[in-house]
């Protein structure tokens, strides 16, 4: 904006809505209660424990263990097992790395007695960072997001539809969102922008080519 008219802009983004926008791929498919796509995975590839764990209750707490001592305090406050930090398997991050399908299973059997609130209860105690990963359904449900009016409500041929407006608050201009177009809405229109005739596209349209 500055390099066409000479003036700038202030932008307020928050890192909620980067991170809504990252997730708009998987977000849109669940809109309104529809199923996800399946998970992909989120684990580090070379630190473990570090990615994501199911708790009892079905959600899923985010967890990430940087160093040795912290190693020791999750087995000691959030496993409860503080004998397992001196298990050969596990004294080490690369013999964890090289060993995560075992101890992935003794951190699920831990967690399976928890609901999700109580895994980050225990982390938060611990001083390990974490955060309890929500569903699509709490994404589109997070208060932030409305709060800060960043869902807004277009048309489209099934209806009105929600919306998350792109990331970030510019004070200068606001964000174009029209309506989705039904499917050919707009064929005739990039036709003739593309140079073709009326007659062209006459024909087309008779012959069901559009």
């Amino acid at each position: 904006q500055r390099g066409k008219t000479g003036k700038g802009s202030h932008i307020d983004v928050s890192m909620l809505e980067a991170l809504s926008e990252w997730m708009g791929f998987p977000l849109y498919y669940a809109y309104d209660g529809a199923p996800p796509p399946q998970r992909s995975g989120a684990s580090h590839a070379t630190i473990y424990p570090y990615g994501p764990f199911a708790a009892g209750d079905g959600g899923t707490v985010m967890l990430g263990l940087q160093n040795e001592r912290e190693w020791k305090i999750f087995c000691d406050k959030v496993l409860l097992q503080p004998e397992l930090a001196a298990d050969p398997r596990f004294d080490a991050n690369a013999k964890r790395s090289e060993n995560r399908s075992a101890l992935k299973a003794l951190i699920l059997e831990a967690f399976a007695k928890l609901t999700a609130a109580e895994v980050v209860g225990r982390l938060d105690d611990a001083q390990i960072a974490n955060a309890r990963v929500n569903t699509m359904a709490e994404l589109w449900a997070h208060p932030q997001l409305a709060a800060r009016g960043r869902l807004q409500t277009i048309g489209s041929p099934a209806g009105e539809l929600n919306a998350l407006l792109p990331p970030g608050a510019n004070n200068s201009y606001s964000y174009r969102m029209d309506p989705v177009p039904a499917v050919g809405e707009h064929t005739e229109a990039i036709l003739r922008e593309l140079g073709r005739s009326e007659d062209a596209i006459a024909q087309w349209r008779a012959a069901k080519a559009i």
